[in-house]
């Protein structure tokens, strides 16, 4: 019944359609019904122009949803492989490699700790007197591996 009373439309159908999955997409975003919605409005201006039967259109529609899709996908993947201009910005632990300290307690048995700001982080290195400068050297977890400066 649904067939055949698109059928009837013609290709007004398909606009209809186009603009109800661009409205749905407002309800449901995802970036999905949008591109949809767009291979509908195309199907339906491409047979308001040339007739075809509804089998030809659904074909259309399908080839150009497809098409849409995988445009979308490409360009929503270059999207999040493009470098940032702050590539640590939410790895801060990162960000310290390189980085030189001051050790607020000595390094005992391999173990000491820096102040950063506010926090105390704990670290990994060779034996080395409170006051003395480190350098970060790697990450081991959430303790820092450190050499002297």
């Amino acid at each position: 019944m649904i067939v055949t009373t698109l059928a009837s439309w013609g290709a007004w159908s398909w606009i209809v359609a186009a603009a109800i999955l661009m409205a749905a997409e407002i309800l449901a975003p995802g970036y999905v019904l949008i591109w949809l919605g767009g291979a509908a409005a195309l199907t339906g201006l491409l047979f308001l122009m040339v007739p075809a039967p509804w089998q030809v259109q659904f074909a259309v529609f399908a080839v150009l949803a497809l098409i849409s899709l995988y445009g979308w996908f490409k360009m929503a993947r270059a999207s999040t492989t493009t470098p940032s201009d702050r590539p640590d910005l939410n790895r801060r632990s990162e960000a310290l490699v390189g980085r030189e300290f001051v050790l607020e307690e000595p390094i005992q048995a391999g173990r000491g700790r820096i102040r950063l700001a506010d926090s105390v982080w704990a670290v990994t290195g060779p034996d080395l007197a409170a006051g003395r400068r480190v350098r970060v050297a790697a990450l081991d977890g959430a303790t820092l591996v450190v050499e002297a400066a």
